[in-house]
């Protein structure tokens, strides 16, 4: 199937794998990219040196064009966009807007760049700095996510952008994708959907609660870093939830010196990057922490399993999915339904007419 998206990238399937923290390692990415989908890795937790060996290695597993994801407003970020054009990485996606200098050093290097927004006007705002695409994720999108529903904001930024648009957030299947079409749009972005796979690194258990979980217990909640994040409810939820500033504060101080162990970060790196989630934000100082360790909150799940302990970003779809295919079953599953559902929409249009 080709699209503006296919022919932008090079991949053979309008199929992008998002690049979720802790989950979109070299496995899951070199997988995803072999299955003819865009494959993103998530360097926001790396480090740069493992970010560069991790490039290398979903090099030396595929062929296939894939991407990194990169945070614009990280202290190092022109250092990860260096590695990225030094290593021929065909797109650079971002989950805050770049800005224009940023665009143009990435385009002139030959390098597609992909920010995802979730609002109109960023849409606007990118695409005039030079972006090649943009993604849309609407409210039923994991991880930090807007209140506007894909199928408001979809074709509201369609409308408004004249460079390919991929939606995101409530796609996990063939039918999914060719609404996404009927939109306007030139692909679809899925992120639950990847994360339950087998190639996905997620722990065993840890899936079994995704697969667990109904559509209402995939909730939106301001109590781990001040912003709106969807992810599923559980214990620790709650007592965030519940949490006094004394209490939080201290969980989000002991959870900061982990992460701050584990990423090679300074406490005012840390502090400098949560006071930039911070800006515009009435957060309180718990949650400028916690903004700043929310990786160490998702890497407790995501990495060790620790249901208790951390938190599960997930799409509404996690109350729809009910297998772990690979990416290969996936993506022609994927395929198959949006081609039977393209045909019944062809046999429609030469029924005979009554008359």
């Amino acid at each position: 199937m080709e699209t503006a998206l296919t022919r932008l990238t090079g991949v053979r399937y309008p199929i992008v794998q998002t690049g979720m923290g802790w989950v979109a390692g070299p496995r899951l990415v070199s997988a995803a990219a072999d299955a003819g989908a865009l494959g993103i890795l998530a360097s926001a937790t790396m480090t740069t040196d493992r970010l560069l060996h991790a490039v290398r290695e979903v090099k030396s597993r595929t062929n296939a064009p894939f991407g990194v994801n990169l945070r614009a407003d990280a202290g190092d970020a022109r250092e990860r966009v260096r590695i990225v054009i030094d290593e021929g990485v065909k797109v650079a996606s971002f989950a805050l807007a770049p800005s224009r200098d940023l665009i143009a050093e990435l385009k002139d290097a030959g390098v597609v760049v992909i920010p995802s927004i979730g609002a109109r006007r960023h849409a606007e705002k990118v695409a005039a700095w030079g972006a090649d695409a943009v993604m849309v994720q609407g409210g039923e999108g994991g991880g930090h996510t807007g209140e506007v529903a894909t199928t408001v904001l979809l074709p509201q930024v369609v409308d408004a952008v004249d460079i390919p648009v991929i939606a995101a957030g409530g796609f996990c299947d063939g039918r999914g994708l060719v609404a996404a079409l009927a939109y306007g749009a030139a692909g679809i972005g899925m992120g639950t959907r990847f994360l339950l796979t087998s190639e996905s690194t997620v722990p065993d258990a840890v899936k079994a609660k995704y697969l667990a979980a109904g559509v209402k217990e995939v909730t939106v909640t301001t109590a781990v870093d001040g912003l709106p994040h969807r992810m599923l409810r559980t214990d620790l939820i709650d007592s965030l939830e519940r949490a006094g500033r004394t209490r939080a504060l201290a969980q989000a101080v002991r959870r900061a010196a982990g992460f701050k162990r584990i990423s090679g970060l300074s406490w005012t790196a840390m502090v400098r990057d949560g006071l930039a989630m911070k800006h515009g934000r009435d957060l309180n100082w718990s949650q400028v922490l916690l903004a700043a360790n929310t990786p160490m909150l998702l890497k407790a799940s995501m990495v060790d399993g620790r249901t208790d302990l951390g938190v599960m970003a997930s799409g509404q779809v996690a109350g729809v999915i009910d297998d772990l295919p690979s990416c290969a079953e996936l993506v022609a599953r994927v395929m198959a339904e949006a081609n039977e559902t393209l045909e019944r929409f062809q046999a429609l249009r030469t029924l005979p007419t009554a008359g």
